[in-house]
């Protein structure tokens, strides 16, 4: 049976989100049945993947927060990797976090390949009996 893997990217930084989507689906078998949602930012992962929980087997979320001058980096990070963790021990479903978190847009696109990482955690988790 195939599995379905929908993966979540914010594409608030584009060249980051495109990056980290091209190196997770490079590790995703032909095998599997892949979707794509493209949401604004980070934030806004979470409750995308609270509303295919039933129609997916694994997920992938993938984004990019850079440090800025506010207190929002903090923010938005913790409360984007909580929500992704709740999620996925919940509802027992992989949830790969591809969600990068960087000081500043150099250390962004040197983890652009992120992606692959998630993925491969996902697929680990799904091979177990």
């Amino acid at each position: 049976m195939k599995k379905k893997i929908l993966i979540i990217c914010a594409n608030y930084y584009n060249n980051i989100s495109n990056g980290l989507m091209t190196s997770a689906k490079s590790q995703i078998p032909k095998n599997c049945l892949i979707k794509t949602i493209n949401v604004p930012g980070v934030f806004e992962i979470p409750v995308t993947i609270s509303r295919n929980l039933n129609k997916f087997d694994a997920f992938i979320a993938l984004g990019c927060v850079i440090k800025g001058q506010t207190p929002h980096f903090d923010f938005i990070s913790q409360a984007s990797t909580n929500a992704i963790m709740d999620l996925s021990v919940n509802s027992k479903k992989p949830i790969g976090n591809g969600i990068i978190t960087c000081l500043n847009m150099k250390q962004a696109l040197a983890r652009k390949k992120k992606g692959a990482e998630a993925a491969k955690a996902v697929l680990s988790i799904l091979s177990q009996k």
